[in-house]
């Protein structure tokens, strides 16, 4: 198994939108991924940070391996996913993937 954990700290502008919507739209996005791709064994966004943290998004993800976590990355619906709901709204991206 494969673990893809990834951080993200919003961007200060986010067009007009209100932090918790954009929030919401990420945690909701992401998360309506499982099931739609292959592979995909768990996915879960956390959006309430303690306030000793610094960052405002995680994204925690279970892949059956490596090919796996490919096929994620590149999937249309990760893609549409992250253009639209994440990608506007983030400054900052910390990876890490690693086996489990």
């Amino acid at each position: 198994m494969v673990k893809h954990i990834i951080l993200w700290q919003l961007k200060q502008d986010l067009d007009g939108k209100s932090k918790k919507e954009v929030l919401n739209g990420i945690k909701e996005n992401l998360e309506g991924l499982y099931g739609k791709i292959p592979g995909l064994l768990n996915i879960s966004v956390e959006i309430s940070p303690l306030s000793s943290s610094n960052a405002d998004v995680m994204l925690d993800c279970e892949l059956a391996d490596e090919n796996a976590l490919k096929e994620y990355q590149a999937n249309p619906e990760h893609i549409k996913a992250a253009d639209t709901y994440v990608r506007p709204y983030t400054k900052t991206r910390i990876c890490m993937d690693f086996e489990k």
